[in-house]
């Protein structure tokens, strides 16, 4: 459609340029026929196509290119004489002039520009393109945001289907336990048993608030993080070192969260690390309480998650945030799509990859905002 509507504007500029060289070229005929006028000649008509040039800018000079008329021409307020001799040099270099025979002995030329109406018009089909350009680019970054939220919903109604489908069972689970505390009330499993549905009744939750806005509290980050540390030490080798690390005693680090998300995203960042580390090797957890008047200023809490695991390439530290995106044979890349979207979206902080090297580890970076 641009395509076609340029040739087109084209077809008419050209047709329009024609146009007005004709009309030039009579206009010089009728000057040249009005200086050799007698006082018995009429000279109405060749007034009337002299005065009818109301748009082309024209210049006519003598054989020595000394300006001699001039019609439809903006002057400058200032230098004109200058500005004569420099538009006339212009149109030399880029046209032929009409000659205007006054006599055998004397020759004039006019040169002439086209007119403002004519040069927007040849402007049109780049104003076009661009206009068109614009709109394509809008249609399509409203194309990405439908197929964004489209994608969102689709997650969204599949987490909370998850969460709905998960409630039957746990509550069976719920009253199985009941009856095994009533017949075998002394049996040392069923605390754990009790601690494990528990949990699952956390997972379900986790799920359910997935696409809603969840009720954020103050909290003391250092039990969040130490609870999901804990649950993870639990459930995993022995070949598995946990740390904690606290720097800054002084002060609390307190923030805004929702505990059972935001300790979702600790134990998803760790068992990405267990599989990074193929189940042997330490994970330190460090929380900064901005212990130094430079981050008490700045107002963060920042939790450091560092494993000794094969490493992330440079090149995927934003792609592993990516929905899909895995390096593991079994898994769907969802964790830390999530984890970033809870951190980022419902926290307001950040989460990212703050360094990596190939064989040697990786670290995770958590951003919070301090409660003071």
């Amino acid at each position: 459609m641009v395509v076609v509507s340029s040739l087109t504007t084209s077809n008419i500029v050209n047709a329009l340029q024609e146009e007005e060289q004709k009309k030039i070229e009579l206009w010089a005929e009728a000057t040249r026929q009005f200086i050799l006028a007698d006082e018995n000649d009429n000279i109405d008509l060749l007034l009337q196509v002299m005065e009818g040039n109301t748009t082309i800018p024209v210049y006519m000079v003598d054989t020595n290119y000394t300006l001699l008329l001039s019609r439809n021409v903006p002057e400058p307020k200032r230098n004109v004489e200058r500005f004569y001799i420099n538009k006339i040099n212009e149109l030399r270099a880029t046209q032929e002039p009409i000659e205007v025979r006054i006599s055998d002995n004397v020759m004039q030329y006019i040169y002439y520009e086209t007119s403002s109406t004519l040069q927007w018009l040849s402007y049109f089909p780049y104003i076009q393109l661009v206009v068109m350009l614009a709109l394509a680019g809008l249609a399509a970054i409203a194309l990405l945001m439908v197929q964004r939220s489209e994608k969102n919903s689709l997650w969204v109604g599949l987490s909370k289907e998850t969460a709905h489908q998960l409630g039957t069972p746990i509550s069976s689970l719920n009253a199985w336990n009941e009856l095994l505390k009533a017949t075998y009330p002394n049996d040392p499993l069923l605390p754990q048993m009790d601690e494990d549905i528990r949990r699952l009744q956390m997972i379900a939750e986790r799920f359910s608030k997935i696409g809603s806005q969840p009720k954020l509290e103050a909290c003391e980050v250092l039990p969040v993080v130490q609870s999901a540390m804990d649950y993870m030490r639990a459930r995993t080798s022995n070949k598995i070192e946990y740390r904690l690390e606290v720097k800054g005693e002084r002060l609390e680090a307190r923030a805004m969260l929702c505990a059972p998300l935001f300790e979702w995203v600790i134990e998803n960042i760790c068992k990405n690390a267990i599989d990074s580390m193929e189940g042997k090797g330490s994970i330190t957890i460090e929380v900064r309480r901005l212990g130094d008047e430079a981050m008490r200023r700045e107002g963060r809490v920042i939790i450091d998650i560092t494993d000794t695991g094969k490493g992330i390439d440079r090149r995927n530290f934003k792609r592993i945030f990516q929905p899909g995106y895995t390096s593991k044979k079994r898994g769907w890349g969802l964790g830390l799509s999530l984890g970033k979207r809870i951190i980022e979206d419902y926290h307001r902080g950040k989460l990212f990859v703050k360094q990596s090297q190939l064989g040697v580890g990786t670290t995770f970076r958590i951003v919070l905002c301090r409660i003071v």
